[in-house]
């Protein structure tokens, strides 16, 4: 578990010591875990990018153990007189990284590709969006019904930062389930109000297999704009049809401040080990930064209160912030703005630089990429 907010992103970069990454394996070399990254067998579940947390990010690697190899022969999920995991890392990490739990693992388990499931969670306040209320039936299901054409296989292109450059170059992914609810609502309004309210709290749950770069905060930027009126819910239907729509509109992602890779799903293997007092620690640690942001945001919000009994038009702009790039003062369209090159043209660009070399079907569509200035990426 990590808070992302003060991080350049989980993984580690040669120009910066901020990242999860880096504070991982300073701990896992200073508790004596591993002797390196690089022989660690390391893998990662979901790459998450600067600024972005991450509730139920999974690794897997090879660590130091207690057990003798004749135990570990007999039995590989022994866990009793094993090392304390949990509470030499927390003791080495940083209180806003944390681990949770661990369980023994097959030596060729990769946390990357034999994750099922990956569910993402964006929080954001209801503003002036239109999003279905689980109180009250007043506001249309505009976001969810923009969601719902999301749900299944589809070619993503227009919804994510191709990466091309690094052997990306197949698009197709599938979404299990997207949902966008209230989770909780305006303290300030009365319990048995009808009435909503900007500072009503709501999320994107978006569940799916395997996600591709910004894909979800690139979904959240359009939901967003259909919430606030600005598109109907079928202009996700039609970028969906890269047939006619093979280039993506420019357009502002949302900010990757809400956003939290929340849960990461495997097959049914041994039980998860949680050491209570670990537990207990973590729990004491979030409640502390609850405390200190919720006094942040109720001190904040005492000021609203007394502003916005003063105003004579009414202002909702909670959401505004969480699109990012300049505003225009007159709205363009989505499909009739600009648009990015084409996937075709990406690659072209790099084959031609001899930066990439792509597998082909039959029919002579992109299947996978090679990228030479990364050549572990490999087909995505």
């Amino acid at each position: 578990m990590y808070l992302g907010w003060d991080y350049q992103g989980l993984v580690k970069q040669e120009d910066t010591a901020e990242t999860i990454e880096q504070h991982l394996f300073l701990a896992l070399s200073t508790g004596c875990l591993v002797e390196s990254r690089e022989t660690s067998n390391y893998h990662r579940c979901g790459r998450t990018d600067k600024g972005v947390s991450s509730f139920g990010q999974t690794i897997s690697l090879d660590l130091r153990s207690s057990l003798s190899q004749e135990q570990l022969a007999a039995d590989p999920n022994m866990t009793e007189g094993e090392l304390p995991y949990t509470k030499i890392l927390n003791r080495l990490l940083p209180e806003d990284i944390r681990v949770l739990a661990w369980r023994p693992a097959p030596p060729d388990l990769s946390a990357r590709f034999q994750c099922k499931q990956r569910t993402y969670k964006y929080f954001f306040p209801r503003g002036d969006l239109n999003v279905q209320s689980s109180y009250n039936g007043l506001y249309p299901k505009v976001m969810n019904s923009a969601a719902r054409f999301i749900v299944g296989t589809h070619d993503f292109r227009n919804f994510c930062k191709m990466d091309v450059a690094n052997g990306v170059v197949n698009f197709t992914r599938s979404i299990v389930s997207a949902q966008v609810s209230v989770m909780s609502r305006d303290p300030h309004m009365s319990s048995d109000s009808s009435d909503t309210s900007g500072y009503d709290m709501c999320v994107l749950t978006l569940v799916g297999h395997a996600f591709l770069w910004h894909q979800v905060r690139c979904i959240m930027g359009l939901l967003l704009l259909v919430g606030q009126g600005k598109e109907e819910a079928d202009v996700v239907q039609e970028l969906l049809d890269v047939d006619s729509y093979p280039r993506k509109p420019q357009y502002s992602m949302a900010s990757e401040l809400p956003l939290n890779l929340f849960h990461c799903e495997y097959e049914q293997g041994t039980q998860w080990y949680m050491n209570q007092e670990c537990l207990a620690q973590v729990v004491r640690t979030l409640q502390s930064t609850w405390t200190k942001l919720n006094v942040k945001a109720s001190m904040v919000r005492a000021m609203l209160l007394d502003l916005e009994s003063s105003l004579e038009v009414p202002v909702s702009e909670q959401t505004s912030c969480l699109l990012q790039g300049v505003r225009s003062k007159v709205y363009q369209p989505l499909l009739k703005r600009p648009t990015c090159g084409s996937l075709e043209a990406r690659i072209e660009h790099y084959v031609k630089r001899q930066r990439l070399e792509v597998m082909r079907t039959e029919d002579q569509s992109p299947l996978s990429a090679v990228s030479s200035d990364c050549p572990g990426a490999g087909p995505s």
